[in-house]
């Protein structure tokens, strides 16, 4: 005898809740329909209630959808108590040059070493390869021209630590630069200030014009 569907209804949110607590990774709403036997749209819909209600109770935790799938992080209210616990014992943070590198592909991908490299105008085959093994990054394809060099693109576990469904939620490019009036005026108040190999310069070009303007003005003394 088939289960009637209000009872299977009735269980989607528990069910989906003891999936998702185990879930080593997010999970998409197709795989987890086929698990409590109903459809994406309802498990999307039961997700969308759940985080509301989760919300809605000030909960330390919230269920959010990144990477393509759903899954349980901590809320973003309690996020300094969060860091507090993880960078006090942080040992493994990706330096200054992996985390450029990293946003090169992200923003430049698919993109081969040779253009990060560029980019960065450093060598870059050590943090490439440290971000291959983070799986951070991945192989995507070849480059069609010369050589067939290999492109690299950004992998879900990217977009899962970053908090976002896909690469199209990062901030513009624009957001990081200054505004057309910032840098005029910052170009304008550099051009204010001399430079002080220049002024030294100057201070002796004028100590030497006065020493010739009084040497021209004194009288021959010799005989």
């Amino acid at each position: 005898m088939n289960t009637p569907v209000e009872m299977i209804e009735e269980h989607i949110p528990g069910a989906l809740e003891a999936i998702l607590l185990v879930a080593e990774e997010p999970l998409p709403s197709e795989l987890l329909a086929q698990m409590v036997d109903t459809t994406p749209g309802m498990v999307e819909a039961v997700c969308d209630d759940l985080a509301a209600q989760y919300e809605a109770e000030g909960r330390g935790f919230a269920l959010v959808r990144v990477a393509g799938g759903y899954r349980y992080q901590t809320a973003p209210a309690q996020r300094r108590y969060v860091e507090r616990f993880v960078l006090d014992g942080q040992s493994s943070r990706l330096s200054a040059a992996a985390l450029e590198t990293l946003a090169v592909v992200a923003y430049k991908q698919p993109v081969s070493r040779n253009q990060i490299a560029a980019i960065r105008g450093v060598n870059v085959d050590g943090v490439v390869r440290t971000l291959q093994v983070r799986g951070y990054i991945s192989e995507i394809g070849r480059d069609p021209g010369p050589g067939q060099a290999v492109l690299y693109g950004t992998t879900p576990t990217f977009c899962e630590r970053m908090g976002i469904d896909s690469v199209k939620e990062l901030l513009p490019l624009g957001d990081f630069f200054p505004s057309a009036e910032v840098v005029e005026t910052l170009e304008r108040g550099l051009h204010l200030v001399p430079d002080e190999h220049s002024a030294n310069q100057d201070d002796a070009k004028n100590d030497a014009e006065q020493d010739t303007a009084q040497d021209a003005e004194e009288p021959d003394q010799r005989e």
